[in-house]
């Protein structure tokens, strides 16, 4: 029987060190591994290259590692609602490379799927593609963009088995399934931890294979960056 069940996050990080490049699931503060950031923050692990559509905001999600400097380069797609990730980028204080959310997760997926580049037309003629190959398909110019390499992925699911086949429920279904696998090592965390055998198989999202630890997370918060409720009358 394949086990990839590993007892808390603790045992999850192990042989995460300093000046590692993560791929970090979520969209804004959704579906967030914040159990995996959390323990980033508690070992005070240095020179972070973080890969991330954002960075949470200041208080929570990456916005936690950003306010004791845990992270040197952010590659994302959106500052977001972070102000300290706004003034750390205009300082230089922190290497920011924006990348079209598009393009962000193609590389992803191409690192998933052990492609070393892509062709994209987002950003040609722009200073994103700047120093880089281009190239025309059927009248249409692209530019190469190459897949991402990183040591570890973190990602949120679900639900999840021992055996690492994961379900997403909602917006979590953004670039978590495709860092999963993209990363040499991927740890997934779940709201849920199953007997195998538990999960339709016409349900799961990402197979068991593209996942080394996974273990049953706790205490989630679930923020929203912003709350809009109907006035009342």
């Amino acid at each position: 029987m394949i086990n990839k069940k590993v007892a808390n996050v603790e045992e999850a990080l192990k042989g995460v060190t300093d000046n590692i490049t993560c791929m970090v699931g979520g969209f804004g503060l959704s579906g967030i591994p914040e159990n995996a950031i959390a323990q980033l923050v508690k070992l005070g692990i240095k020179g972070l290259t973080c890969i991330s559509n954002n960075a949470g905001v200041d208080d929570f999600g990456l916005g936690l590692l950003l306010q004791k400097h845990q992270i040197k380069k952010m590659i994302s797609s959106y500052v977001g609602e972070n102000d300290e990730f706004e003034r750390q980028m205009l300082s230089g204080e922190l290497d920011v490379e924006l990348i079209p959310q598009g393009t962000l997760a193609e590389r992803c997926r191409a690192a998933q799927a052990g492609f070393p580049a892509i062709y994209t037309p987002a950003g040609y003629g722009t200073e994103v593609a700047e120093g880089k190959e281009t190239r025309e398909f059927d009248g249409k110019m692209y530019v190469l963009e190459h897949a991402f390499k990183a040591d570890f992925a973190f990602v949120k699911a679900w639900k999840g088995d021992a055996a690492g086949n994961l379900i997403f429920k909602g917006t979590a279904r953004n670039f978590n399934p495709v860092m999963c696998g993209a990363a040499k090592i991927t740890v997934a965390e779940v709201e849920e931890l199953v007997p195998l055998g538990t999960l339709d198989p016409n349900q799961i999202h990402i197979p068991g294979i593209f996942v080394q630890r996974i273990f049953q997370g706790n205490h989630y918060e679930k923020r929203i960056e912003q709350r809009t409720v109907r006035q009342r009358n």
